[in-house]
């Protein structure tokens, strides 16, 4: 999908207008807005006048505190994707900071209640070890302390019961020698511990299983429990691309391993530390997104 930059820009002006419409018609002040969505009263101004650009993450905020209705939802958030198209390459998150990106996926992770991660070539954040993380950023030039503390932090809401983890990785994820052979032992044996919570499912994609002639790519899924305990209709999906496809074949995948799948779509990297992406969104991953091969993570 090809976007001209007049388009992104009238996308913006759009949904700054559109937003504070939607505002008006809810019966909420501007205050009012800002405190059922942790914001300051200023950056909700700002947003309606189009002078910041909101995240996804603050338009889902807003739409929240506004009780918008789903179709109205829907016509917004793919209005905010567009106008946030321009800022999700690895570049733009470099110069924005990759610790403000932790801020903003630790937010994303704190409205969801079920995860879904495709992880194709390295391990994700949520499941890394410092080392690894580390090794995910060193081409980065730059000071990432903020950002691996980020990470790290960010990796306590898998033991929030409340939430459901499932991750399917392909065995080349866990094999790809980013570190050296200790510290990938290491790596492999966090991932075989992290199974052993009863809300984290992880599979893997042997090599040995055709996955079609179509490219396999990283993409999460964030679905959101509403208040009542019940799901929306649609879960949110995060990718590099605009629309997405995905199908999965599920044989047996043992508590500790296994699974096959396939998948095919968009992607894009968490912080930009490593892959490229366009588009509106972007999976947690800090340098590709996978983990666990047939045999490492599925031992102990």
């Amino acid at each position: 999908m090809s976007v001209e930059p007049e388009e992104l820009g009238r996308s913006g002006e759009e949904l700054a207008a559109l937003l504070k419409a939607v505002r008006k018609r809810s019966g909420l002040s501007g205050a009012r807005a800002a405190a059922r969505c942790n914001m300051s009263q200023s950056k909700v101004s700002r947003i309606e006048n189009g002078k910041v650009r909101p995240s996804l993450v603050d338009v889902e905020q807003l739409l929240r505190a506004f009780d918008a209705a789903p179709a109205l939802v829907s016509q917004v958030m793919s209005l905010a994707r567009l106008a946030n198209t321009e800022w999700q390459g690895a570049r733009g998150m470099r110069r924005k900071g990759l610790d403000k990106k932790q801020l903003e996926l630790a937010g994303l992770e704190a409205s969801s209640s079920e995860f879904r991660f495709f992880l194709l070539s390295m391990v994700t954040g949520l499941l890394s070890t410092p080392e690894y993380i580390r090794a995910s950023l060193a081409h980065i030039p730059g000071d990432h302390s903020k950002t691996i503390a980020g990470k790290l932090q960010r990796q306590q809401v898998l033991y929030d019961r409340s939430k459901r983890f499932t991750f399917i990785l392909t065995e080349q994820a866990v094999r790809w020698p980013l570190v050296g052979p200790d510290a990938l032992a290491v790596q492999i044996d966090h991932l075989a511990s992290l199974t052993h919570l009863p809300n984290v499912r992880l599979g893997v994609i042997p090599m040995t299983v055709p996955t079609g002639p179509a490219p396999l790519n990283t993409f999460t899924v964030y679905e959101e429990f509403p208040r009542t305990g019940q799901r929306h209709k649609r879960p949110l999906v995060r990718a590099a691309a605009q629309t997405i496809h995905f199908t999965a074949e599920e044989h047996h995948v043992p508590k500790h391993g296994g699974g096959t799948g396939s998948g095919q779509g968009g992607s894009q990297q968490d912080d930009g530390s490593s892959g490229r992406g366009h588009g509106g969104g972007g999976t947690d991953t800090g340098s590709g997104g996978n983990s666990s091969d047939g045999s490492g993570p599925a031992k102990k």
